[in-house]
């Protein structure tokens, strides 16, 4: 399934009832469910906020295909080009976690949760896949 929301943080409901909809149509897991929301949501955070500066009546398309093993993600926005993995870190040390800066996280989780992790620049959007392993 494929929707199409507003770069506004306040369209994230209508975002996160479209993931609801397909994991339930697709009798994903609850726990399967909630970390493809958590993902997703950093993602549109990061493109509102950091992409666009603030909210915008720009596109952002989600697009979620559930297979038995995992849940294939292409997420597409139009902010100015931007590859998020281009520079990960590694996972901050627990003992350094107090003086880390705010942000960033986001990203980490991506590639700690997903695999199959991959960004594109097509024409005018930018283009995010990942594939969320399902629980067995």
């Amino acid at each position: 399934m494929e929707g199409q929301f507003p770069a506004r943080l306040d369209a994230f409901p209508l975002m996160c009832a479209f993931v609801e909809e397909v994991c339930e149509r697709a009798a994903v897991s609850r726990a399967d469910g909630l970390r493809l929301i958590l993902l997703v949501e950093e993602l549109f955070v990061n493109t509102v906020t950091h992409g666009h500066g603030g909210d915008s009546d720009a596109p952002v398309r989600l697009a979620v295909t559930v297979t038995p093993a995992s849940i294939a993600v292409e997420y597409a926005d139009t902010a100015r080009p931007y590859d998020p993995f281009a520079s990960v870190e590694a996972a901050p040390d627990p003992e350094d976690i107090e003086e880390r800066p705010v942000g960033g996280l986001g990203i980490r989780l991506i590639t700690t949760m997903a695999e199959d992790v991959g960004y594109v620049r097509d024409d005018a959007w930018n283009r995010i896949r990942f594939r969320l392993p399902r629980a067995r």
